[in-house]
């Protein structure tokens, strides 16, 4: 129902309508000169009009609490309609507030409790972020602006600290035992997203609506001024748009050989996939390296083989389809085991399963070439090479195999891909160590990758977890250990991490870190909380961290 116009709002524009947009030229009314009969006496002369004042602007008011992605746009309203605004630093001389929890709600925000990377612990409930924002817990690091608009939320007298928004990380990574919150799209890498009453907003399944920690902005005030000032608005509806969202999940070695492939054959192909089916599905985009070659003639499986030359049968790839695996790198040292009319069998059946292949081909112009993924409007780009041979698995002009890292040009066209706006990942199938941290040739390989161009660089040759780094302008993943393989007689060979790294709008902003534990010679679980701890610790330690 439309409210009624305040009258001397109605009055004002009445006015402009009928001045027009320009004075109209003055004219000298012509002398009329009235008999004197007609003359009125000086007690019925008429009563002068009186003036009704022309508003000079509609004042509008906004809180400190707006994001810059809507303070900023709502700062170039100049005009409504006739009117000029004028923007007050009292609200209540404003004629309509531009604020959260407003009369008329226009933007849904969404924050995220985040920690420094190397935080052990994942989850914080509300309540304990409550008792931490109010100073009884652990410090809570935010912005002049989230705290204005969060006081509702968790408290009205905050003893939180308070920084600019490009000091709040160094910061809390100074602090470490402290948390801070900060918007959406103010996530990065080096932000641990911490999970909120089990909620986060990376979660695929993610619900704003019933996420606790949310703000909503908007009009308040005068009904007609927001009626004119809405239209003008050019608001995001939100800052976590799902439609500018992309999830890639890396994944570390795979070889359907031998005991894996041993009880994949009698327990069914799904197998190995079966406990870790939930978090390779709900990627955008899952990655697999598997290093083997399929082969129609490879030999039932042997679970004690002592050979390492492998290959892997046709009948066990229902595996990959079944995970909604998306792309398939190629760099791995036993891709020529079985011979060349396998591995380009092995590409013709990834080509029909609708997968995507990097880091190997059929030639060396194809192994050079990235695979390039657009989706949700992020561009991404997949390269990748082999640094452990054997020399005879390299891709040639004539001959399928994986792309050398001594190919020439090779870090040149990562640069390129970055340079037209692709975020790189790059994966490396190196030499492999039994040490949790990496060769030196490998941190000075890995690194050029990113100085190259990569946001992200993987190590694909681990058997057990390596150490990990901010480089730069990358994420650095030494090694993220086996996902389908038989290795058990260590420890450090059955514990995998499997990186998932979010994307949003065309920028790396999170990576986060899932762990299962190798079982039963085939299948990966998820670690159970203190599995996990223990591993995090380990990790973060050799990281430096």
């Amino acid at each position: 129902m439309r409210v009624e116009i305040k009258p001397i709002f109605a009055v004002w524009i009445a006015l402009l309508l009928l001045s027009g947009c320009s004075p109209a030229p003055e004219t000298q009314a012509p002398s009329v000169e009235l008999p004197t009969s007609t003359q009125l006496p000086a007690s019925a002369s008429t009563p002068t009009p009186t003036s009704i004042p022309r508003p000079a602007a509609i004042r509008l008011w906004a809180s400190p609490a707006l994001p810059a992605a809507l303070l900023e746009p709502a700062r170039l309203v100049t005009h409504l309609g006739e009117l000029l605004v004028e923007w007050v630093e009292d609200p209540a001389l404003a004629a309509v507030r531009i604020e959260p929890n407003p009369d008329r709600p226009l933007a849904r925000w969404t924050y995220a409790v985040v920690a420094p990377f190397p935080t052990v612990e994942d989850q914080v409930s509300l309540q304990e972020l409550r008792r931490a924002w109010t100073g009884d817990e652990s410090a809570v690091y935010v912005s002049d602006p989230v705290q204005t608009a969060l006081a509702p939320l968790l408290g009205s007298e905050p003893a939180v600290r308070t920084a600019a928004e490009e000091e709040l990380l160094n910061s809390v990574w100074e602090a470490r035992n402290a948390y801070a919150i900060v918007p959406f799209e103010r996530l990065e890498p080096r932000w641990k997203v911490m999970r909120l009453n089990d909620s986060s907003p990376l979660d695929w399944n993610f619900d704003p609506q019933s996420y606790p920690l949310a703000a909503s902005f908007g009009l308040s005030g005068d009904p007609e001024v927001m009626d004119l000032l809405e239209p003008l608005l050019d608001w995001p509806q939100t800052n976590r748009d799902p439609s500018k969202l992309t999830t890639v999940l890396m994944t570390g070695v795979s070889a359907l050989v031998r005991a894996t492939a041993w009880r994949m054959d009698r327990y069914g192909a799904d197998y190995p996939g079966q406990q870790i089916a939930d978090v390779m599905r709900q990627a955008d985009i899952t990655h697999i390296s598997h290093e083997t070659a399929f082969s129609v003639d490879c030999p039932p499986p042997d679970p004690i083989q002592t050979s390492l030359r492998f290959c892997s049968a046709p009948r066990h790839l229902p595996l990959f389809v079944g995970l909604d695996v998306d792309l398939i790198e190629l760099s791995g040292n036993h891709l020529a085991d079985w011979g060349t009319e396998a591995l380009l069998y092995t590409l013709d059946l990834y080509d029909q399963n609708g997968f995507e292949t990097f880091a190997g081909g059929r030639n060396l112009s194809e192994a050079r070439l990235p695979a390039i993924v657009e989706h949700n409007g992020n561009r991404l780009a997949f390269l990748g090479c082999n640094a452990a041979g054997p020399a005879y698995g390299w891709a040639k002009e004539d001959r399928p195999g994986a792309l050398s890292c001594n190919d020439e040009g090779l870090l040149a066209r990562v640069t390129r891909l970055a340079n037209e706006g692709y975020s790189v990942i790059f994966t490396f199938q190196w030499p492999e160590s039994q040490s949790p941290t990496p060769l030196p040739n490998q941190v000075e390989a890995f690194q050029d990758a990113v100085d190259a161009g990569a946001v992200i660089v993987n190590g694909s040759q681990a058997h057990r977890p390596q150490s990990m780094e901010f480089y730069s302008n990358g994420f650095i993943h030494y090694g993220l250990g086996n996902l389908f393989f038989d290795q058990m007689y260590a420890l450090p060979l059955r514990q995998e991490f499997l990186d998932r790294h979010t994307f949003y709008d065309g920028r790396h902003i999170s990576t986060e870190l899932f762990t299962a534990l190798l079982e039963d010679f085939a299948q990966p679980r998820p670690m159970t909380e203190e599995e996990r701890q223990t591993l995090l610790r380990e990790m973060f330690a050799v990281s430096g961290w």
